[in-house]
């Protein structure tokens, strides 16, 4: 709860800065997700970190600006094309320093610190992007970003085509019967006890927004998954991502753990299984990622992603 009131407090002061078209330090300066300063002048040779950062630049219209992304970076194909400069939380300055960039940007959990102040004290400017998990989170990154990339009418534009699509994936799923009980499970390796998804996690709120409700409620982010977390969470629907999935084993590996073969779920086979930037980035693709999983959960319902 405190994190949300947080993210949406730097929202409001993202979004002020871009309607005012200044900072509170002047013409040019952000306030980032930490609520640090920045001033941002002219940038053309941007090292974006984060995959939904990295949409978002592309979907301004402004990929050619890109100098280098890291690994979370797969969409669009062109990201993949670019240069790598690593695991966005295991960042190291001098390879981004090295590629003579004018600007950072990367999104609020990129690290580790040391790195960013080491980038802060050559000099290069870094602003970190929100995350909140929420729809307002993924308008208030596209806020942020686009100011950092003085694209103010190219950002205002994309925002509201996110905004009625959005409002398309609300009133679609506003009065559905009933929400099934969704459980998202992440592998983070072979053989390891997959992770859960609790409450105020990117999973947990796209599950809300599609028409579903996080069948874990008893912790926040994500856990192992224990024998009694699974039987209490009794989900209706597995959600995993394509990744999670190989390393589980696929489907018959995934439907084989003890913990999963005993619910609801894992009885009838129903699992969904979607592109994990595409579901858990928030960025501009939330609206289409949300049809899409509530087109899962709610097979009568479809959502018409209409462009304004």
């Amino acid at each position: 709860m405190i994190r949300k009131l947080a993210g949406g407090l730097l929202a409001a002061a993202v979004l002020l800065t871009v309607l005012s078209g200044v900072g509170a330090a002047g013409a040019g300066t952000l306030v980032d997700a930490t609520g640090k300063e920045t001033t941002v002048t002219g940038a053309r040779r941007v090292v974006a970190v984060g995959g939904s950062v990295t949409e978002i630049v592309y979907a301004l219209g402004l990929g050619e600006r890109l100098l280098a992304v890291d690994s979370t970076s797969l969409y669009p194909a062109a990201a993949r094309q670019l240069p790598n400069v690593g695991y966005m939380r295991q960042l190291s300055a001098e390879p981004i320093l090295a590629l003579g960039p004018d600007l950072v940007l990367a999104i609020e959990d990129a690290g580790p610190q040391a790195a960013l102040d080491q980038l802060r004290d050559a000099g290069l400017p870094v602003v970190l992007i929100p995350d909140e998990p929420t729809p307002e989170g993924a308008l208030a990154k596209i806020d942020l970003v686009a100011a950092a990339l003085d694209a103010g009418p190219a950002g205002r534009a994309l925002r509201i085509e996110l905004e009625v699509k959005l409002q398309a994936v609300r009133e679609a799923f506003a009065q559905v019967d009933a929400r099934p009980r969704v459980l998202f499970l992440l592998s983070i390796g072979n053989g390891r006890v997959p992770m859960a998804a609790g409450r105020d996690t990117s999973a947990a709120g796209i599950i809300e927004l599609a028409g579903g409700e996080n069948a874990i409620d008893a912790f926040e982010s994500y856990k192992p998954l224990s024998p009694e977390a699974a039987v209490a969470a009794a989900p209706e629907v597995l959600l995993v991502t394509t990744r999670s999935l190989d390393l589980l084993g696929g489907r018959e590996g995934l439907l084989q753990i003890p913990e999963i073969a005993l619910t609801p779920a894992g009885r009838k086979g129903n699992i969904v299984v979607m592109d994990s930037l595409l579901l858990l980035g928030f960025g501009p693709r939330t609206a289409a990622a949300a049809a899409e999983l509530g087109k899962r959960l709610h097979p009568a319902i479809t959502v018409p992603l209409r462009s304004p």
